[in-house]
């Protein structure tokens, strides 16, 4: 099966949950879903064997925008399939995936700790970058992130 073809299978697969796809290269298929939707998306490529879970990326858009974003990229030889998610700034979460792949459980609590997304069912919540006495609802990785800040909440 060529890298095409293996695309357009994953386009199938994911149709039902699908709210739009875009190809941002010729060996990528990007699926927006809905987070409710995300058990049910995934579930559908591990069943149906289609590549492996290579990473878990959380971006931010910007605090203008009131959201982030949780992708889930699927690798199966060249062809990439992710899974785009858009949560409120707010209060972003995500379920775990860790039932269907249990190796997201490391790409999740980064996600946690470093971007502040809550992941509904990650039983290990412990850091694994952040030091343990890092403050309480400071993200590194959010675009309003400022050393200073992080410095002086810690020290209340």
């Amino acid at each position: 099966m060529n890298t095409q073809t293996r695309l357009e299978f994953a386009e199938r697969l994911l149709a039902e949950w699908s709210r739009g796809t875009s190809a941002p290269q010729p060996h990528r298929l990007d699926v927006i879903i809905d987070p409710g939707d995300l058990l049910a998306a995934a579930g559908a490529l591990v069943r149906s064997d289609w590549g492996y879970l290579a990473a878990i990326t959380g971006m931010d858009p910007g605090v203008a925008t009131g959201a982030l974003w949780v992708l889930y990229h699927f690798a199966e030889g060249a062809a990439v399939v992710t899974l785009r998610i858009t949560v409120p700034r707010d209060k972003p979460a995500v379920p775990t995936l860790h039932h269907l792949v249990p190796l997201s459980e490391i790409y999740e609590r980064e996600l946690s700790e470093i971007l502040g997304v809550e992941i509904i069912g990650m039983a290990d919540k412990s850091r694994l970058f952040i030091p343990d006495d890092w403050p309480e609802g400071v993200y590194p990785m959010r675009k309003e992130f400022e050393m200073a800040d992080a410095i002086a909440e810690g020290q209340k």
